[in-house]
């Protein structure tokens, strides 16, 4: 018979990190830039973490339902085929602001993948601070993310743990 070993709180508290590092699709050296930039801002900073992974372009293409998944949308985003205020955004990782306008490139329009999306939208329920306009094909950033708008179920307090071992 074989023993399960009993998970350390280093372990949970890792397993976190690889959680909610998989959900975003972010690698350990972004991941831990955006640890530090949250330490640097007022607040919490577990809740501030989960605003500036929210807040970044490919997330906000997949809430708005221009991908099925974030790998897509991230993919829709690093072809160049999003415009964010009418200017071609091809960084998965830009920090998108309140105000900001996500669309689709005119090029963009004319394919087959843009039909599949322009019939899909509305199906999906985006979160409360975003908003979309089915009939232009575009999202609006109506205000940054609160905790309570973010639905994931990761823990970050454990993520905020692990970083602050020395």
């Amino acid at each position: 018979m074989m023993m399960r070993r009993r998970i350390t709180e280093y372990g949970t508290q890792l397993q976190e990190k690889q959680k909610a590092r998989q959900i975003y699709g972010v690698l350990e050296r972004q991941f831990r830039n955006y640890i530090d930039k949250a330490n640097r801002m007022s607040g919490v900073t577990g809740d501030r973490l989960l605003q500036l992974l929210e807040r970044r372009l490919d997330n906000a293409v997949y809430r708005l339902g221009f991908g099925d998944s974030r790998a897509q949308a991230r993919q829709v985003v690093m072809h160049g085929h999003i415009t964010v205020n009418g200017r071609k955004a091809s960084i998965p990782s830009y920090q998108i602001k309140a105000g900001d306008v996500i669309g689709w490139r005119e090029q963009s329009k004319k394919t087959e993948y843009f039909k599949i999306v322009s019939e899909s939208l509305g199906k999906r329920p985006v979160p409360a601070w975003m908003t979309v306009d089915t009939g232009e094909i575009t999202g609006t950033v109506a205000t940054l993310p609160e905790p309570t708008d973010i639905d994931t179920t990761i823990n970050t307090r454990m993520i905020v743990e692990f970083y602050s071992r020395k």
